[in-house]
């Protein structure tokens, strides 16, 4: 018992120390009557009992859940809460939000719902919709970070002034310089002029020049004297095209640098004009094809500059017996002398009928951009209003306008609807020459003799938003085919013999329509073989016109052109890049790629002769295309 005790006593000693430092820190005041009643009834030398421990011996906060490192309680999920019980971390609701803004946003950008909803949003709408989610997911995330998260006033203060301080440098460094076909911003510094405003003004003509007798143009069958071609359909059948690009390339002729406009050449005689804009100045300008060297200009004083149109004119001038006549985007017209650049007659469209220039402008948001109409007699341009000056009986908007191809004198007046983007064609129906305009929210046919109206087909729009800017094309049996983007699509619709020659007003009936084919925004089809070749929204598609039916669509072009050359396409995309494609209804087949310009690209390719003269808002390029051997000689 003796030699046992002390090793009872030192036994009792280690428990004694063991439980010591358990008792303290397990000691607590009685700060609540519970606690009181039960250190009350607690015998005395009684140890306190400890907290429930957490897997690995982590101690629990009052209701079992887990504290953090210093003792701080979790939030669900193991996130930490702050002062108050407030989370730092969103919680799950919010990323369920978030996540299901960016599934939306998926099936958006990469069309999973076309199989289901159809191709009517176009790439525009896209984007904005793409916005819009992006921007509400962060509103989301924002608006939980300053109502219901812990984070102090302090950060949430530095936070939001973060992101405004951001947003104010960059409105207060940056301009829009212009926006893509598909709404895509493109950025520039506020104190950086316009690329036109740094180019120098062309020399006008010179007096001796303009006096001198006119040279005379000879117009020559390879000439590309108007718009969409001379026969203005969109194609050429000659020359004859050797598609194989990559053993004979198209050779660069000239490259040089050209004013803001998004008009195309028209050639005659070995001469291209076009429109530019430079600085304050609407330029018609003449260049040789051979060299590209500038032969006369003409200026005037205007300028149309909007952030989704972008700078300059956007029409192309027609050349006819020698004379070129230009329509700007803020209403001059001109008939100039091509031989000498001497100025026949001018007039400005929106004075000569009265037109409210500042209302017209918003009415019509991207410019003036009908490229002029010239027959033996006349040269016809859309018109446009709202009209300010005008009898109490006039129409407040007129379609189509007349001047005398001799002095520029008013004809006759047509329609009583606001212009389009697209330009007046004459056009065989019945045996009948008419003049056919795509109006704001109409397809309409007028007398050429004096503009009385024949027949109207209804096709929506406006001209400051869903606008038109694509021809009526027609077709063999008094058909015409009509498209548009904006969700719209494509038409064919057919005059009715019986009803037209019973004077009935709308002596037409639908061939087939559909929202979803060539939803050509800013282009237009070309025709070959009975089948229609155009943009739809920037991809390529091939589309059947007896009855609707897609035959392919494939490749990005962006918003851009197609120009027919017999069997092939020449297709200009947006990018700049020119791709040559087969005119094939079988399947989609790339021939050769020539990266002839850079930089947005929304003007119409011009061919003329075996020489292919391209241009954008900043630069002109002209290339020699190879031609096939249709002669047994190789040229």
């Amino acid at each position: 018992m003796t030699r046992n005790r002390p090793f009872r006593r030192g036994g009792e000693e280690r428990a004694e120390a063991a439980t010591l430092p358990l008792a303290m820190s397990t000691k607590r005041s009685p700060s609540t009557p519970a606690a009181a009643e039960g250190d009350a009834q607690r015998a005395p030398g009684d140890a306190i009992p400890a907290p429930p421990l957490a897997a690995g011996g982590k101690p629990l906060a009052a209701g079992g859940k887990p504290l953090a490192a210093g003792g701080k309680p979790l939030a669900a999920g193991g996130k930490p809460l702050a002062a108050g019980g407030k989370p730092l971390w969103p919680p799950v609701r919010v990323w369920i939000t978030v996540a299901s803004l960016a599934a939306a946003t998926l099936l958006i950008r990469f069309e999973w719902l076309e199989p289901f909803a159809g191709s009517i949003v176009d790439q525009a709408v896209r984007n904005i919709i793409t916005l819009v989610l992006c921007f509400s997911a962060l509103v989301a995330v924002v608006v939980w970070f300053l109502r219901e998260s812990g984070h102090s006033p302090a950060v949430k203060r530095g936070v939001v002034g973060g992101l405004l301080a951001a947003v104010a440098f960059a409105a207060a460094m940056l301009r829009i310089e212009r926006v893509s076909g598909d709404l895509v911003p493109e950025f520039a510094f506020r104190w950086s002029p316009s690329r036109d405003r740094l180019l120098a003004r062309p020399a006008p003509t010179p007096a001796d020049v303009a006096a001198a007798p006119a040279a005379g143009w000879v117009a020559a069958a390879g000439d590309f004297p108007r718009f969409l071609g001379p026969t203005g359909s969109c194609g050429v059948d000659t020359p004859v095209l050797d598609p194989d690009w990559a053993a004979r390339p198209p050779r660069l002729v000239w490259r040089r640098p050209i004013g803001g406009g998004w008009g195309g050449f028209a050639t005659c005689d070995g001469h291209a004009v076009t429109l530019e804009q430079r600085g304050d100045e609407e330029i018609v300008s003449c260049l040789s094809i051979a060299t590209g060297e500038p032969e006369w200009a003409v200026a005037v004083e205007g300028r149309h500059q909007t952030v989704l149109g972008g700078v300059g004119p956007r029409s192309t001038p027609t050349i006819r017996d020698g004379v070129v006549y230009a329509h700007g985007a803020t209403g001059w017209l001109h008939a100039i002398d091509g031989g000498t650049g001497r100025v026949v007659w001018k007039k400005n469209v929106l004075e000569s009928l009265g037109i409210d220039a500042a209302a017209h402008a918003l009415a019509v948001a991207w410019g003036r951009s009908g490229s002029p109409l010239v027959t033996d007699e006349l040269v016809i341009v859309p018109a446009g209003g709202p009209r300010t000056r005008r009898a109490a009986t006039d129409p407040e908007f007129l379609a189509l306008v007349a001047f005398d191809r001799a002095d520029g004198s008013v004809r006759w007046t047509a329609g009583t609807e606001q212009i389009s983007f697209a330009t007046p064609a004459v056009v065989d129906v019945g045996g009948r020459p008419t003049v056919v305009s795509v109006n704001e929210a109409s397809v309409a046919g007028y007398d050429p003799a004096d503009g009385r109206a024949l027949w109207e087909f209804p096709w929506p729009g406006h001209s400051n938003s869903d606008a038109s800017c694509s021809q009526a094309v027609p077709l063999p049996g008094g058909r015409f085919f009509i498209s548009k983007g904006y969700g719209v699509g494509a038409a064919v619709f057919e005059i009715v013999p019986e009803a037209a020659a019973a004077g009935e007003p709308t002596p037409f009936r639908d061939v087939w329509r559909a929202p979803g084919l060539l939803k050509t925004k800013f282009t237009n089809v070309a025709v070959h073989d009975g089948h229609a070749y155009g943009l739809s929204d920037g991809i390529l598609e091939c589309v059947r016109l007896a009855d609707g039916v897609r035959r392919w669509k494939g490749g990005r072009f962006g918003q851009g052109q197609v120009l027919r050359v017999g069997g092939l396409l020449l297709v200009q995309a947006e990018s700049g890049e020119v791709v040559l494609v087969d005119a094939a209804p079988e399947r989609h087949s790339v021939r050769g790629r020539l990266a002839a310009l850079s930089g947005q690209t929304w003007n119409n390719p011009c061919l003329s002769g075996g020489m292919l003269l391209v241009r954008n808002a900043e630069e002109a390029s002209c290339h020699e295309l190879p031609l096939a051997d249709v002669s047994g000689t190789r040229p």
